[in-house]
């Protein structure tokens, strides 16, 4: 049987719905399990692609994402949106000790968008080289929020790209805010601390309102940029 007569037989395999189990902690250290469907990973494919569009990314554009193998179930959204756009894409880990990839991909590919920068990746060039001239003219930075104050302390302009439980937020060029989709996910604050929710779109999954131990405040008004899904602002 050659490769392409298996790959026939395999479409022609029933699919669970199932496509990541997405495991993430509460604000009180427990574990919090809730399953990501193939056609809610569609849809946040969808979310993200016309985040990047806003973002000016375009065909003929590169990118390097930066993020680690457990993050698949918000990290693969990022990368079939790229492929939507026809933008090719290098990955790099986040962690710090891949600091050196980064470096190179940087170095040789000058992506168009880095999206997924950490501060352990920060950490590591920041011995080796100059953060603000080494990205200074990156035309995107979709920074994790601890990288985006480290970039912006040295004067490099960042969005902010944040994991809020199972939920992806996603800072717009206007930067107010990371934006959460509005039609999957219900966010708000408490208390000074955020917490995420099933919204409409995702009320089979039953996520009841878990706070998240992650400081910020949310705000609900509509955003330059045309949308009108809730912005999180990282205290």
């Amino acid at each position: 049987m050659t490769r392409s007569d298996t790959l026939a037989r395999a479409r022609g395999l029933d699919r669970p719905q199932t496509a990541y189990l997405v495991r993430f902690p509460a604000a009180d250290g427990t574990i919090v399990e809730t399953d990501l469907t193939w056609a809610e990973l569609a849809r946040d494919t969808a979310w993200v692609t016309e985040r990047l569009r806003g973002h000016g990314l375009t065909a003929g554009h590169q990118a390097l994402v930066t993020a680690s193998g457990f993050e698949g179930p918000w990290i693969r959204p990022v990368i079939d949106a790229l492929r939507s756009l026809a933008v090719p894409y290098a990955i790099a880990e986040a962690m710090g000790w891949d600091h050196g990839r980064t470096a190179v991909f940087h170095r040789e590919l000058r992506p168009h968008a880095i999206i997924g920068l950490s501060a352990e990746t920060l950490e590591g060039l920041s011995g080796t080289a100059d953060l603000r001239e080494m990205f200074r003219d990156t035309p995107v930075l979709l920074a994790r929020p601890a990288a985006v104050r480290l970039l912006r302390g040295v004067g490099v302009t960042a969005s902010a790209i944040c994991f809020l439980g199972p939920a992806l937020a996603f800072e717009c060029p206007e930067r107010q805010g990371a934006h959460v989709n509005a039609a999957e996910w219900r966010v708000g604050a408490r208390d000074g601390e955020l917490f995420v929710a099933a919204g409409e779109g995702r009320a089979a999954t039953g996520l009841a309102e878990t706070p998240l131990g992650i400081r910020g405040t949310v705000l609900n008004g509509p955003c330059a940029c045309g949308s009108a899904d809730p912005r999180v602002v990282f205290s």
